[in-house]
């Protein structure tokens, strides 16, 4: 069984980096507070604007990597094998993690629904019962499939929805299947990432975008880099090499996404999971020491979950201050950017430690004393764009 530590600073960079690229994509759109227009955009180059801006759902599909990754090791630390995954630990632990912080967020943005805040009302086709309802039942993406694009606020559980349908079914499919088999489908599920995005057609915006399949496709590559990792350690050598190819692969994606699709025929994603498992193959195999210049953006990985559920508010209303401010002016746009990450931040470490923390800390307690349900703490074992988005197990 691979060792692992309580927390894996690699690992919490990169989930850093994931909810970085997504907070400041989502101030960056250019309804919001684009860069490209303001003095920055004269100053850097297009290519790293674009970068920075335009990869919140590439960040997202990182964190659906990572979560198949984390919670698949976490399984085989506590259970020994996938095929005596205990449900009732498996589905309370996630209870635990996820309906607290969730059940308070869906309430605060209820009540700034009713008073009618933009990006916080519902829609023309929506309702504040509709939302609530598919949100619980994580059934977000339908909803928005079928009434529009949900408010801004609200957009973000479409990927918690598509996590937590996973894994309802994935702990029944490792009892009920045979480990070759179950194997034989994660990779057929993995590799059909690229070919289900192509059966939504473009012009749904939201379909394409928010599709269940394709999500679950990059947490398959999660899972089987787990299983990976479990059987194979790589040596200090080759897990820095892994690293290094992994590490360029994502630059790519982000820097260059466009030569990406277009050369290797629409496989950007791939590339994108591909590189994600690398990554954390190597940073299981050999985990990094922390590093001072480093531990801001692992603070960012560990509140995954938080961040990810709260930042819109912290977003939309720098949105709505710099326009009373500023007024259309976007010159000055760039400035906002890194107090909205802190604000955001900041934000984020109050609902870990009111509200997701102790109830996550008095279950880990719990279970560690409990024969049978010892846990081994999996690195970085916690959030990803959904539920960190988002520990996941």
């Amino acid at each position: 069984m691979t060792d692992i530590t309580p927390r894996n600073f690699a690992i919490d960079c990169l989930r850093g980096v994931a909810i970085l690229l997504v907070v400041v994509h989502h101030l960056a759109l250019p309804f919001r507070l684009p860069l490209a227009p303001s003095l920055a955009g004269a100053w850097l180059p297009k290519r790293l604007i674009d970068a920075i801006s335009f990869n919140g759902y590439e960040a997202v599909f990182i964190f659906f990597v990572i979560s198949g990754f984390l919670i698949t090791t976490r399984l085989l630390a506590r259970d020994g094998d996938l095929r005596r995954v205990d449900l009732r630990a498996f589905y309370r632990a996630r209870a635990t993690r996820i309906l607290p912080l969730l059940l308070v967020m869906l309430a605060l943005l209820s009540i700034l629904a009713l008073l009618g805040v933009p990006g916080f009302a519902p829609g023309e086709r929506q309702s504040l019962a509709g939302l609530l309802g598919s949100a619980l039942s994580f059934t977000f993406n339908w909803y928005e499939g079928r009434t529009g694009w949900a408010p801004a606020a609200w957009d973000v559980l479409w990927s918690l929805s598509i996590e937590e349908v996973f894994y309802v079914g994935f702990p029944l499919l490792c009892l009920a299947l045979p480990r070759p088999l179950l194997v034989a489908a994660l990779v057929a599920l993995a590799l059909a990432l690229v070919p289900l995005r192509s059966l939504v057609p473009t012009s749904d915006e939201v379909w394409w975008e928010k599709a269940y399949l394709p999500g679950m496709s990059a947490i398959a590559w999660g899972v089987l880099a787990a299983l990976l990792a479990r059987h194979w350690r790589p040596g200090a050598r080759e897990a820095r090499l892994l690293a290094v190819l992994g590490g360029v692969g994502l630059l790519l994606v982000i820097g260059w996404g466009e030569l990406v699709h277009r050369h290797l025929f629409k496989g950007g994603m791939y590339v994108l999971c591909v590189g994600t498992a690398a990554l954390l193959i190597a940073a299981v195999a050999h985990p990094p020491a922390p590093r001072r210049g480093g531990r801001w953006l692992a603070r960012m990985g560990e509140l995954s979950y938080e961040l990810y559920l709260s930042h819109m508010l912290v977003v939309l209303g720098t949105v709505a201050l710099c326009r009373a401010v500023m007024g259309a002016s976007q010159a000055w746009t760039f400035v906002v950017y890194a107090p909205a990450v802190v604000v955001s931040v900041l934000l984020a470490g109050l609902l870990e430690k009111t509200v997701s923390g102790p109830l996550l800390r008095r279950w880990r307690g719990r279970t560690a004393r409990s024969p049978g349900l010892g846990i081994a703490r999996v690195a970085s074992s916690g959030a990803g764009a959904g539920d960190g988005a988002a520990d996941r197990a």
